[in-house]
């Protein structure tokens, strides 16, 4: 293992790198790192050696597929750099990146513009309050608009504001204006990382310049008292000045500076180096975080709190724990203690990551990130401690699942291990879960979406040597009554010796939704003793697991006992228990059995131009819309919807909208179902028992 560089909280920037997938955000890390010198090797996407985009599910879908951090370095200033997913599937990486990140740079392809992903991405950084910057990247590409671009990062973020224009674009994309210096950066032709001749401005670009540069000028006024009254009195703000101004409007969210380049050529890369560095708050002046009624603050001095953010398990090497140091700092050895459990661990080989590699340091201070290996009862979300503290920071909040599929081993030996390995695969992805369902008897695994859980089976199979078939789960259909009737059940066998004998006549009635069973004794005279009373409430109760209509449990209905007979001799509790089994299967026929489905209330936000359009796709899915309610742009519908028709309805929902609407399901009850539905499931149900 390698060693790191110890830093100071002073010299520390925490980056989030967010944007739409394939807008270049890897790319843009590893031309960091190479350009800084902490990476000796300029590693390609393409070509499968990226820094920070190394697992093989992620070579083989040729997309990121987890958050993975690695850090560049300025002017010995340490700049942990957040690698994100920008598929919808994997934003609870995302969401992660963002909790422990000080500042975010928005990635946006000079080509596509504005996506989905972007959007969504700058809603988690609005969320979390934390100062952004955009990166126009791609600038090289054919058909690159960095105008254009401009223009769709202006609505989505009124404080957005170029400090860099391009000199050219696609294959003329030669180099930058630097609007706080007013100078050209012309990049050498060949150049391995990003050297640049400093030039004149170009005759054609200067009033293009001009014009950025007097926005540049009056904005940063805006952001302080004495530059506002020196810029009104015909000064102009100095290039520290400018900078020092541009910091704090960042920290308040006024100013999201737009930066340029094409990461692959290392072109505009030293610009956003320094201005990481310069712009981006340090961990200190980054704000506090709440515990109970105590301000946490990253100093040395302070209580450890760290948050684990993320888990990982390689074959080889264990569990990987990768945790942010809020308060106090930490060395290598040191023993702490888990706050949800109070449990001790110790941090052998403390070290920080870098891609797949860990560099390994004496001391992490406040605000690092690191990583250790082999926690013995750590995981995402547990904050570690000082002994004798109980300091828990706040979790990830992770989105909960769009999707449900019915999972079995393909061999028995993988059905037995699926117990073992599920929980871990949880442990390294918190959107991921699966249990077994008693009732379906089937294992249900949840994901974020079809992708998502594809790349769950294939990390399990590599990782374990499992593999698993896929189907659609079942359906948690009821049964219950709709009128009232009577009738008797009789158990009677004769074989030679003492025989069995149970008589008993029931009542059976609706009762309402939810109300559950109930078993109402009217024995009078003694006609069935006492003793074998509770014996046909059992009896009852066990059959009405599998109802009359398709041997779905039947609900909500009342039961009374109101005559029978018996043996003196015969007579036993198992004879009663099934004459009570008999008169349920009797009388159930003649009460109107019907079958319930279960209903789920689905709450769907979307853009308002697709309204229409998921509404008429709730309406073919038999749902029923309740009511809409538009804000700012987007309007969230309400509907009920029979969970048979939602199988896989998070893939059609970003279909139809491209991917910028979501939803949320809640159960809300059973209804009634349709004939036809009745007689599919009846058919379904037999077809299971023959």
């Amino acid at each position: 293992m390698a060693s790191g560089k110890e830093y100071t909280t002073d010299r520390i920037r925490n980056v989030a790198v967010l944007g739409h997938g394939g807008s270049g955000k890897t790319s843009l890390i590893e031309a960091l790192c190479f350009v800084s010198g902490t990476s000796n090797r300029h590693g390609d996407v393409d070509n499968g050696t990226a820094l920070t985009m190394h697992t093989p599910e992620e070579h083989a879908h040729e997309i990121s597929i987890q958050m993975t951090p690695a850090y560049a370095e300025h002017n010995g200033v340490k700049v942990n750099l957040l690698d994100t997913p920008g598929y919808l599937d994997f934003t609870g990486e995302a969401l992660s990146a963002v909790r422990v990140a000080d500042a975010a740079i928005i990635v946006v392809s000079a080509t596509s513009g504005i996506e989905v992903g972007t959007e969504r991405v700058w809603e988690y950084c609005e969320a979390r309050g934390i100062p952004r910057i955009f990166f126009v990247s791609m600038m090289d590409k054919e058909h690159a608009d960095f105008d254009g671009v401009f223009q769709q990062i202006k609505k989505l973020s009124e404080s957005a504001l170029p400090v860099e224009i391009p000199i050219g674009e696609g294959p003329a994309f030669r180099g930058i204006i630097n609007l706080f210096s007013e100078k050209a950066h012309i990049y050498k032709k060949e150049t391995i990382k990003g050297e640049y001749d400093e030039t004149d401005i170009p005759e054609d670009l200067k009033n293009k310049e001009a014009q950025w540069e007097t926005e540049l000028q009056e904005t940063l006024a805006t952001t302080d008292e004495d530059l506002l009254e020196k810029y009104l009195e015909g000064g102009k703000i100095s290039r520290e000045e400018a900078i020092d101004a541009m910091a704090r409007g960042m920290a308040r969210n006024e100013i999201s500076p737009v930066f340029c380049g094409a990461a692959p050529l290392t072109y505009g890369i030293r610009a956003l180096l320094s201005k990481l560095v310069e712009l981006c708050p340090n961990p200190a002046e980054s704000g506090t975080e709440i515990v109970g009624d105590q301000e946490l603050m990253a100093e040395d001095e302070g209580p450890l709190a760290a948050l684990v953010f993320k888990t990982m398990a390689e074959p080889h090497i264990g569990e990987l724990s990768y945790f942010r140091i809020f308060s106090g700092k930490v060395a290598s050895g040191a023993e702490v203690v888990n706050a949800s459990d109070g449990r001790a661990e110790k941090l052998n080989h403390l070290s920080i990551p870098m891609g797949k590699e860990r560099h390994e340091v004496p001391v992490l201070h406040a605000g690092d990130i690191g990583v250790v290996a082999k926690l013995k009862h750590t995981h995402t979300n547990d904050t570690l401690n000082n002994k004798g503290k109980k300091l828990s920071l706040d979790k990830i909040e992770f989105p909960s699942a769009d999707i449900a599929v019915a999972i079995k081993g393909v061999s028995r030996n993988d059905e037995d291990k699926l117990g073992e390995v599920l929980p871990k695969l949880h442990e390294e992805d918190p959107t991921f879960s699966a249990a077994f369902n008693g009732e379906l008897h089937q294992t249900i695994a949840r994901g974020a979406g079809e992708l998502h859980l594809d790349v769950q089976f294939e990390r399990m199979e590599r990782k374990y040597g499992v593999k698993v078939e896929t189907g659609q789960p079942k359906i948690a259909y009821r049964e219950t009554i709709t009128r009232q009737a009577e009738g008797q059940g009789r158990h009677k066998k004769q074989s030679g010796g003492r025989g069995q004998f149970g008589d008993c006549k029931i009542r059976m009635s609706p009762r309402p939704r939810g109300a559950g069973y109930e078993f109402v004794n009217s024995i009078k005279g003694g006609v069935i003793p006492t003793k074998y009373v509770p014996s046909v409430d059992r009896g009852i109760r066990e059959a009405s697991v599998n109802g009359v209509i398709a041997n779905y449990p039947l609900v909500d209905f009342a039961a009374e006992c109101y005559d029978g007979s018996y043996h003196a001799v015969d007579s036993s509790d198992i004879a009663f228990k099934l004459a009570g089994s008999s008169a349920f299967r009797n009388v159930a026929e003649k009460c109107g059995p019907v079958l319930l489905e279960p209903i789920i209330e689905v709450l769907v936000t979307t853009p308002d131009e697709y309204v229409g359009d998921i509404m008429g796709d709730l309406t073919s899915r038999r749902g029923k819309v309740q009511g809409m309610d538009p804000s700012s742009g987007r309007t969230t519908v309400k509907a009920m919807v029979p969970e048979s028709e939602l199988y896989k309805y998070a893939a059609t929902l970003r279909s139809i909208t491209q991917g910028r609407a979501h939803h949320t399901r809640n159960f809300a009850g059973y209804e009634p179902a349709p004939h036809e539905v009745i007689e599919k499931v009846r058919a379904e149900r037999a077809a299971e028992r023959s």
